[in-house]
């Protein structure tokens, strides 16, 4: 679905963001990357959506290359973004206003019933809590119904228990919708939570460290003994990347 062959990308300043990344991401997986500060986890996240170009190697979504914005990428952004002057069902038909209406209107209805906000389409921004923009947020982004879905420190903002109850969320329209996934994230708890593989990356220049599969069953008990000992595999790699870079 995703493929990622050799990409470098180095800004005008001869800043090099990026090294050799090469990665696969499978149709309908979903799979979350892990990595200090300056490890190039964004930057990643805008050469696939098209908002940035590489400086060498490609980027495929269904073998088509990646050079621009397109429907086959959706992107979730750490805030929710929502337009002010918008209705909540207007925010998430924004992307698809080239659909017919009752075409545009039915996607709506379904994608507020998938994000349980049925009764909120006439509501405005200011009236949501930070949960329920995020949740906006994320139909908005699925209303396109991309191949592919970035989602870029979504629940970051977001108080503890929120944040527990949209990931379990994500699980549920990740089931309902079957798209494919790719999750930038400083939470470990929340990769493993969600993954079904964790790439750590690590910084100076930003290249892969550590491809880990999780074969928890669903839905993950995050209290469990298997739980604690993958979420310490993968904070030991975070951990030796930093230490290995703070040593050079």
């Amino acid at each position: 679905m995703l493929n990622i062959a050799h990409v470098d990308k180095t800004y005008r300043n001869g800043t090099v963001a990026l090294h050799n990344v090469s990665l696969a991401v499978n149709e309908g997986e979903i799979v979350a990357v892990v990595g200090g500060s300056g490890c190039g986890k964004s930057t990643l996240l805008r050469l696939i959506s098209g908002l940035d170009q590489v400086s060498t190697g490609t980027i495929t979504v269904e073998g088509v290359k990646v050079d621009q914005p397109s429907a086959l990428v959706g992107l979730v952004f750490q805030e929710p973004r929502l337009l002010s002057w918008l209705t909540v069902a207007e925010n998430i038909a924004f992307g698809i206003r080239h659909l017919p209406k009752a075409e545009r209107e039915q996607r709506v209805r379904t994608l507020l019933e998938d994000v349980r906000l049925p009764e909120y389409g006439d509501r405005w921004p200011k009236e949501l809590s930070g949960g329920q923009a995020q949740r906006v947020a994320i139909a908005r982004a699925l209303a396109a119904e991309p191949d592919v879905l970035l989602l870029d420190e979504p629940f970051s903002a977001l108080d503890a228990f929120t944040r527990a109850e949209l990931q379990d969320h994500l699980i549920y329209l990740w089931e309902r919708h079957r798209r494919t996934f790719l999750i930038v994230t400083h939470d470990i708890e929340e990769a493993v939570t969600l993954a079904d593989r964790v790439v750590v990356m690590k910084p100076h220049p930003g290249r892969i460290e550590a491809e880990l599969p999780v074969d928890l069953p669903r839905p993950r008990d995050r209290n469990s003994p298997d739980f604690d000992a993958f979420e310490r595999k993968v904070r030991l790699l975070l951990d030796n990347t930093i230490t290995l870079r703070q040593v050079s």
